[in-house]
């Protein structure tokens, strides 16, 4: 899994590109507290390397939860800058700086 971040100059925004290997999947979404944890509202594109990949602008300067979920199951990105724990879930959630 790896998480690219692009700055934008003209305004504070962050193009923030996720990429998941699952070659058997066939379906991978991101959820996060900025989509209010919605697993369809950022579907990732499957490539035909089996990796799937999408990119997101979120704003800059800011901290934010996700997850990804592949196939339904719920999974953390190894590669996130930090996780924070989650009551409601009783596990930790990826984190991503900005």
């Amino acid at each position: 899994m790896a998480i690219k971040k692009q700055f934008l100059k003209s305004k504070p925004v962050c193009k923030v590109t996720f990429t998941v290997p699952a070659a058997e999947a066939k379906q991978v979404t991101v959820a996060g507290n900025w989509n209010e944890w919605n697993t369809e509202a950022e579907p990732l594109k499957k490539l035909k390397n089996g990796t799937f990949k999408g990119t997101v602008n979120l704003e800059a300067g800011q901290a934010y939860e996700f997850k990804y979920v592949v196939d339904g199951q719920w999974q953390n990105d190894v590669e996130a800058d930090g996780y924070a724990w989650n009551d409601y879930a009783a596990a930790d959630n990826s984190v991503i700086n900005l």
